[in-house]
């Protein structure tokens, strides 16, 4: 059956493309067609419920990835009631729930405020930091732009100051 290119789970027509599950295995098996409004919302974890009541329709899909999508989003809106009436064979529970782990086990970075803090983001220095290795001193009020999160180091962010890379470590900065 070929897949018409509408978002898959709202059924918008505009600035659609392709969104891999959480876990996947980059295949086209596993990815769904979303418009850009489905695809921010999922990216940025900020899910407006009113919106993704289109579930309630995409949740019968027969296509495998939208049907884990589905149970994926419902689950982090706290709709157990939706997920407890849908049917996953067990290959796509396993996707499902892997997933839903993927998203428990995710790292949130906080600045010294507690503010979460997003790759791409800026940042403002909060004290006068000496930077090993590099003989220069990172001035407090020194801004920092497009922020990286590193996978390895749960509390420090990436970021060029006077041209070199470093690594900051949260409690000295806030979300400028």
């Amino acid at each position: 059956m070929a897949r018409s290119e509408v978002c898959e789970l709202c059924g918008s027509s505009e600035d659609v493309s392709l969104l891999e599950l959480p876990v996947s295995d980059s295949s086209e098996d596993q990815s769904v067609y979303v418009c850009a409004t489905c695809k921010n919302q999922i990216e940025n974890d900020e899910l407006d419920e009113t919106h993704f009541n289109c579930l309630n329709d995409a949740m019968w899909s027969e296509v495998p990835a939208v049907k884990v999508m589905s149970y994926i989003l419902w689950n982090k809106l706290g709709r157990t009631d939706m997920t407890d009436m849908m049917y996953l064979e067990e290959e796509e529970q396993k996707l499902a729930d892997a997933a839903i782990n993927a998203y428990a086990n995710k790292v949130v970075f906080r600045d010294a405020n507690g503010v979460e803090l997003k790759a791409g983001d800026s940042i403002v220095i909060l004290k006068d930091l000496d930077v090993k290795g590099a003989g220069f001193t990172a001035k407090r009020g020194t801004t920092v732009t497009r922020i990286a999160l590193p996978n390895d180091i749960d509390d420090h962010v990436e970021g060029r100051v006077n041209g070199t890379k470093i690594y900051l470590k949260t409690e000295f900065i806030k979300k400028a």
